[in-house]
């Protein structure tokens, strides 16, 4: 792979990341946590060690997997800082509940329910078409998505025992994690 493609995926990971060391520094103690949700951040974590799986540094970048790459890599950092703005003091790695929790409908929750996972799965995906083989690609994505849902279901149980009706409603609206698909 050419020296630039590697500087786009560090820019592109970097730009994605730093929005979640801001936002830290805003939480709260957790009221309710839910730690079974951490079985699926193994399995995103497997799924996202899986892409660098390979000899990618000797593989050869088509114009088509750049261009694709840098549109999913920019999709992740917009989705991350827009996504984690809007969660502020909400955000954090377990499954939880503040005492005084809200639900956030605004900014990117409007078109998706958990932006934050579709900004993760944007730079799996910016990652994967960079610089993985096809099958490793499909075992990623299959693995993420698979860990995805784990947590999806556990936080929107929390939701739901939380805000009842209106997480009810907002659910049969927006998406979970893809925009338009349910």
């Amino acid at each position: 792979m050419p020296n630039y493609g590697y500087t786009i995926l560090a820019v592109g990971w970097v730009v994605w990341m730093i929005p979640f060391f801001l936002v830290q520094r805003k939480k709260q103690t957790a009221a309710i946590v839910d730690r079974r949700a951490r079985w699926g951040l193994l399995l995103i974590a497997i799924a996202y060690s899986l892409l660098w799986q390979g000899k990618f540094w000797l593989a050869q970048l088509p114009p088509w997997r750049l261009a694709l790459s840098i549109c999913f890599l920019v999709s992740a950092g917009a989705l991350s800082w827009s996504g984690a703005q809007s969660l502020g003091r909400h955000w954090r790695v377990d499954a939880a509940l503040n005492s005084d929790h809200q639900l956030v409908t605004s900014g990117p929750y409007r078109f998706v329910r958990h932006p934050i996972y579709a900004s993760m799965f944007s730079i799996l995906l910016g990652t994967g078409f960079m610089i993985t083989s096809k099958w490793l690609f499909i075992a990623a994505v299959a693995l993420f998505i698979a860990g995805t849902e784990i947590r999806v279901r556990i936080e929107e149980s929390l939701l739901g025992s939380r805000f009842g009706d209106e997480f009810v409603s907002y659910r049969s609206r927006v998406a979970a994690y893809i925009p338009f698909v349910r």
